[in-house]
């Protein structure tokens, strides 16, 4: 059997499920006249809103609303693109996407859309991807950074470190038809120095990248430690709500809850983890196992302890078996107890914040000692939002260039990490893309985008 093909017409409910007041029926293909006559009565007139009634194959009405037309190549797959905006119930939704599919056209597949726009050079891969990150965005700044790969900004970026490197290969290549001897020390040293600006240039856009990753994926923080030391306080105080319930009782929680919280538009995914202790509570350890599940795959682990106890034999056991790679901070609760003053400290000890869940003191302390975790230095407008893809694209971009500066006196092995270097540039636009890739990417989307 025959699988999908781009010459197919797809169709697809493009608005969330659930019940609202419009919903959305976006179909593309080569030509839409016999869809949209047996449909509608008549193709609607170019990029105008016409009131219309969908009919079912007997003539019945399905639904009244209104259709737009986009004719090719200026739509957004490049194909011509019909928009069937009626009421949002989802019976209503199905009947009409069903009609569709009678009249020839079969189920998108998830960003097919999107995908049929990059394949008719509607957009680079990178913009595509910003329309997914715009919209799974969890906080504004991540919104505005994806915003800006969408308008092209990001790619521009890229495009520019693309014209700086085809520069340098075009005075690098033009050598390699003359003998060394003869090259001329003068072209040496302006590809030295296009290169040095070269690689200062990617720098920055992997710090720019690094930035955009953190508003794209957030940081995902664990909340460890023994019962009764205030983790679920803690939660609640840094989400602003009582999400967790707080007693004197050890071992209340037994499951992890888990909360987003923005923190200078910055998102934190908060884990609530079961007390660490030894029990024959089955539940408790159940709880207790999914804590350390949540730990293996944290970026950061808070481990709260009591304040007028310290640091414990118990809380030095949980420091050990904690994964290497993760970040340990070690959160003093209860100062208000203790008499402590709210600080947060550095030193050969590992980090260290002390404060009170139930009075806020010190709460501000840890907020940024989490936005340093992350790598947060300040929002800045430009930003561009990074998947990890692009980060080791261009880390390997900058690898490659510092190889070639190894290697500016051997003018074949220059040229030749000169042109990885570009390969890598070009797999984030897409101008150069594994077609598997291009199929991880899209279906990742949501169906009807």
């Amino acid at each position: 059997m025959a699988g999908p093909s781009d010459t197919d017409v797809i169709a697809a409910v493009a608005t969330a499920q659930g019940r609202a007041g419009i919903g959305i029926v976006r179909v593309s293909g080569k030509s839409l006249d016999r869809l949209a006559s047996q449909l509608l009565g008549g193709k609607p007139p170019a990029r105008t809103a016409m009131r219309a009634t969908f009919r079912s194959a007997s003539g019945e009405p399905i639904d009244d609303g209104i259709a737009l037309f986009f004719p090719a190549p200026a739509s957004y797959t490049g194909e011509d693109v019909l928009e069937l905006q009626g009421h949002g119930g989802a019976v209503v939704l199905q009947m009409l996407l069903r009609r569709c599919l009678e009249l020839g056209a079969r189920v998108a597949e998830p960003g097919e859309f999107t995908r049929r726009a990059f394949m008719n050079d509607k957009l680079d891969l990178a913009q595509a991807e910003g329309i997914a990150d715009l919209i799974d965005a969890a906080t504004e700044a991540a919104a505005r950074c994806a915003l800006r790969s969408l308008r092209g900004e990001f790619s521009d970026l890229i495009r520019s470190l693309a014209r700086q490197l085809i520069e340098l290969r075009t005075l690098v290549e033009a050598t390699l038809d003359f003998p060394e001897e003869e090259i001329d020390q003068l072209d040496r040293d302006d590809a030295r120095m296009r290169l040095s600006r070269l690689r200062e240039d990617v720098g920055r856009s992997v710090a720019r990248g690094r930035q955009g990753s953190v508003l794209r994926s957030g940081l995902q923080v664990v909340l460890a430690g023994q019962p009764n030391v205030g983790k679920s306080s803690l939660l609640n105080r840094l989400a602003g709500e009582d999400l967790a319930i707080v007693t004197e009782i050890p071992g209340t929680t037994r499951d992890s809850v888990r909360q987003t919280i923005q923190i200078e538009g910055v998102p934190m995914n908060i884990i609530d983890t079961a007390g660490l202790r030894d029990t024959a509570d089955a539940v408790e350890t159940i709880g207790i196992a999914r804590t350390w599940e949540a730990i293996e795959q944290a970026d950061v682990t808070l481990l709260i302890v009591d304040a007028r106890e310290g640091v414990t034999p118990a809380d030095l056991a949980i420091v050990k078996r904690l994964p290497g790679k993760l970040e340990a901070v070690t959160v003093f609760n209860k100062i208000d107890l203790s008499g402590g003053a709210p600080c947060a400290e550095d030193d050969q000890q590992g980090r260290r914040v002390h404060l009170s869940a139930k009075t806020g003191e010190g709460i501000d302390a840890l907020r940024q000692v989490l936005l340093e975790l992350a790598g947060w230095q300040s929002e800045t407008e430009d930003i561009f939002m990074a998947r990890e893809r692009h980060l080791v694209a261009l880390e390997h971009v900058a690898g490659a260039l510092e190889r070639a500066a190894q290697t500016t006196l051997h003018t074949e092995l220059f040229a030749e990490e000169l042109r990885l270097a570009q390969r890598e540039l070009d797999s984030i636009t897409g101008e150069f893309t594994a077609d598997d890739l291009l199929g991880e990417i899209f279906a990742r989307f949501c169906v009807g985008k």
